[in-house]
């Protein structure tokens, strides 16, 4: 989100008495209207699907495209107070280029105040990944996918070299509907920090909790991260519980019980001769409870192509591992990605992504080859190559 420029006109003023030009006590700053920060973008994608065993790549009949704008504006009106509002629309397209559906939304729409190191934020919003990794929100060629109604407090300096967040949210907004957390309107509650006070250190914590409702059980969840860089080498490790009652909305899709999930990941990184690489290992216990509480997970073992993540309970412990590599190119980046899920029972499912991204004058280009095996741990095989361009202004 771009900060918004302030412009201040600074008044002083001179006494003319008897000729003589006698200076005064300057006169307070007048602080003029803030002006509007404008952003905006506009993006297009054509994906070339295989079907489900994975043929007919390049059948026009399975391919699809879309195309979407984003168009938002942020302002401080004075005194600490400020609005945001975004809007965005997305219009579906077949292979053909036939148009098959359209849509549009307020994706945000909030009001803030700031007061010294802290600020509240209350109204439609998207919530970070690194702020929220329970729920977060997702962009699809820079549309938000879900974002939050509620309240966010932050504040950066109550204690020193640390970020305080607390959030209450009661409804997840997904393109034209708002859906209450848990069906009440007792929401999510969620406290977060993120603490820098160790060198080349990030520590990251987050608490949730989702009371009970007169149809609904209650919910509650823990996430902790450390990233650190020791000698050039990036390392970090990640820890995540989650608890869930029958009937809430934290229960996995497949959720057989309400058995508590623990997840651990951790990640080693570095570079060599201009190729930066990463293995990432993390484990997923058979628990009930999902870890992609609106579709969206922060959890480090969900991120080839989105394949894995312990949304789709297997029945049984999942392993997984991730091998990313990137490099530039021509002024671009080249990138891979490659990573199993294995689970106790069921197929193990593989996934991979080559990719490249440029810039042409001001668009950004991706062209994209995703891969993925038994994504849902039974025989099921996909091709996908994408195209995709985006303009921000």
């Amino acid at each position: 989100m771009k900060k918004v420029m302030l412009l201040s006109v600074v008044a002083s003023g001179l006494i003319y008495a008897g000729g003589d030009i006698a200076p005064v006590a300057p006169v307070a700053p007048k602080v003029a209207p803030a002006a509007c920060d404008f952003y905006g973008l506009i993006g297009f994608r054509y994906e070339f699907k295989s079907d489900k065993k994975g043929k007919k790549l390049f059948d026009s009949e399975k391919n699809a495209a879309k195309y979407g704008v984003v168009l938002g504006v942020n302002k401080e009106i004075g005194y600490g107070f400020g609005f945001g509002a975004e809007v965005a629309g997305t219009v579906k397209l077949d292979g053909k280029l036939n148009k098959t559906s359209e849509d549009a939304e307020i994706s945000q729409l909030f009001l803030t105040y700031k007061n010294s190191g802290t600020t509240l934020k209350i109204g439609r919003q998207k919530l970070g990944k690194k702020v929220s990794p329970w729920a977060w929100s997702d962009n699809s060629l820079g549309r938000l996918d879900k974002t939050f109604e509620g309240i966010t407090v932050v504040n950066n300096t109550l204690i020193s070299d640390t970020t305080l967040v607390g959030a209450w949210i009661a409804k997840v907004a997904d393109k034209t509907t708002s859906t209450k957390i848990n069906g009440s309107n007792k929401g999510l509650f969620m406290l977060g920090l993120i603490n820098k006070s160790v060198k080349d250190t990030t520590l990251r914590g987050n608490l949730y909790y989702i009371p009970k409702n007169n149809a609904n059980g209650k919910a509650f969840s823990v996430w902790g991260s450390v990233d650190s860089k020791v000698s050039g080498v990036k390392v970090g490790l990640q820890a995540v519980y989650a608890k869930a009652d029958a009937g809430s909305i934290a229960l996995a899709k497949n959720a057989t019980g309400t058995d508590a999930t623990y997840a651990i990941a951790g990640y080693i990184g570095s570079s060599f001769s201009g190729v930066n690489a990463k293995l990432k290992l993390a484990y997923i216990n058979d628990g009930d409870a999902s870890i992609k509480l609106t579709n969206t997970s922060g959890f480090w073992g969900d991120s080839v192509g989105s394949s894995f993540g312990g949304e789709v309970k297997p029945g049984n412990k999942q392993k997984i591992a991730e091998l990313a590599l990137d490099t530039k190119v021509y002024g671009g980046k080249l990138y891979t990605n490659i990573g199993m899920d294995k689970p106790d029972t069921g197929k193990t499912a593989y996934a991979a992504r080559v990719g490249y991204t440029f810039k042409i004058n001001k668009v950004g280009c991706k062209v994209e080859y995703r891969y993925q095996k038994n994504k849902d741990f039974t025989d099921r095989e996909d091709h996908r190559v994408r195209l995709e361009a985006k303009y921000k202004f």
